[in-house]
């Protein structure tokens, strides 16, 4: 039982780039829909995204107390961005032709709401995150 050889580096899965139609509204010349390549990050990579997306908010009535507070809808966009291998997201002619800077607004300017919210649940899913951001939230608020 205490073996340790399954938790070596070299035995672990390795990530694997995942094909998925994000819309089908993009089409190849047969008129296919063109699969989107996207990859899990690491739990460093995350970290990085989270703490770029919380700041500090005052506690109200409460001098020079602060707490964290994370912009959740700006941390998604990033992560789905950031796991986003193709399309290329942080090409400048796709920005440009969306009129977008930025690769998380690209990407919600290429997709519907009702596709946004597939990809990022997708997204969740392939980092491990069994449930969604909002049914966290929604079960807070029920608690």
């Amino acid at each position: 039982m205490n073996n340790l050889s399954a938790f070596l580096k070299q035995n672990a899965f390795q990530n694997e780039t995942i094909r998925f139609v994000a819309s089908k509204r993009f089409c190849n010349e047969e008129g296919i829909p063109v699969e989107w390549e996207i990859s899990s990050i690491t739990s460093e990579e995350d970290e990085a995204i989270r703490k770029a997306c919380t700041r500090k908010v005052q506690v109200p009535g409460k001098k020079n107390q602060f707490t964290p507070e994370t912009d959740y809808n700006l941390y998604l966009g990033r992560l789905a961005a950031k796991c986003t291998v193709y399309p290329n997201l942080n090409n400048a002619e796709l920005q440009n032709s969306y009129g977008c800077m930025g690769a998380d607004s690209l990407l919600k300017a290429m997709l519907k709401p009702g596709e946004y919210a597939d990809f990022i649940a997708k997204i969740q899913e392939i980092n491990g995150f069994d449930v969604s951001m909002e049914e966290l939230v929604d079960e807070a608020k029920n608690s």
